[in-house]
């Protein structure tokens, strides 16, 4: 049996969840969802879904995820019983209707193979509401070390969503990895879940990723924010260093467009605030590509002054 866990905090785009929950064409599944003492209830919207599908609803009495998303998601998988099967889904997120149909004819023919870690094909839908799909080759079976080079590339997306992974590695890894905001998070887990049994892909069903501008992966609201984000950066590359054999030009071409990305808008006296304790955090270990970037943005800084 598949337990699929909804963290749940937005009402926005919820129904869509449910109503593809609902259309599944095999219901060997069970729903948890943990509602984060989320701002609008669903309760009213789940009575249209009783009797559709199997699911379970609880309202926790605090909100986890503002502060540590990564507990958040671990408490909701808490909810569950004995399934064998594990699947993280936002709650803005959807499935194709064959989804977990497909999942069980993959392990169907795939009985003599262990298998931890299933990965659906990831479609993302942008804020203008149209579907991008991830365009890329790869092998129905593969390493982790093949998805970290499409990782550090940016040939492709990877959220938490399209993943379903099994209770053993679950357990034997104590869960998630925990970044702050759960930035890389998911990469970082993901990796892991694949370094033994590898990453099995499924073609012939889709998970719907939402880039809604609401959640973390759209937001940039303050300096302590971006900081989270910049120490997971690190904290992300660290735990590659420690388990894979990457060139170092390739890494420090990921840190510099992340921190491009993360920083672009944030004042220059701010950016050496929040870059010189990163580097001291980190023994200076990605110092070279930290004063690259300051570097970088004093150049930057030059130029803007003499056009005025």
């Amino acid at each position: 049996m598949v337990a699929i866990i909804i963290p749940y905090y937005k009402l926005a785009f919820f129904e869509k969840t449910l109503e593809s929950l609902a259309l599944q064409t095999d219901k060997r599944f069970i729903v948890y969802i943990g509602d984060d003492f989320s701002l609008k209830k669903p309760t009213e919207l789940l009575e249209k879904y009783n009797g559709r599908f199997n699911f379970v609803y609880h309202r926790f009495e605090s909100n986890l995820g503002g502060t540590n998303l990564v507990e958040q998601w671990k408490r909701c998988v808490a909810m569950s019983k004995n399934e064998q099967w594990l699947m993280l889904l936002g709650d803005d997120d959807f499935l194709d209707t064959n989804a977990i149909e497909e999942f069980y004819n993959y392990l169907s023919k795939n009985k003599t193979i262990e298998i931890d870690l299933v990965r659906f094909k990831l479609k993302i839908i942008n804020n203008l509401e149209i579907v991008e799909e991830n365009n890329f080759e790869y092998d129905t079976i593969e390493d982790s070390e093949r998805l970290l080079q499409r990782m550090l590339s940016k040939e492709e997306t990877i959220t938490a969503s399209e993943f379903v992974f099994s209770r053993r590695i679950y357990n034997i890894n104590g869960g998630f990895i925990n970044f702050p905001l759960a930035w890389f998070s998911d990469y970082a887990t993901w990796l892991q879940y694949g370094l033994k049994s590898k990453i099995h892909n499924i073609e012939t069903a889709s998970v719907y990723w939402r880039l809604s501008g609401i959640n973390i992966s759209s937001q940039f609201k303050s300096v302590k924010q971006i900081r989270l984000k910049v120490n997971s950066l690190f904290l992300f590359m660290n735990y590659v260093e420690t388990n894979f054999k990457v060139k170092m030009s390739i890494k420090d071409k990921y840190i510099f467009e992340h921190l491009n990305y993360l920083l672009y808008e944030i004042k220059f006296l701010d950016i050496l605030k929040l870059m010189i304790p990163e580097s001291i955090k980190f023994r200076f270990k990605f110092f070279p590509v930290i004063f690259n970037y300051i570097l970088f943005r004093t150049q930057k800084n030059i130029l803007k002054k003499i056009r005025l």
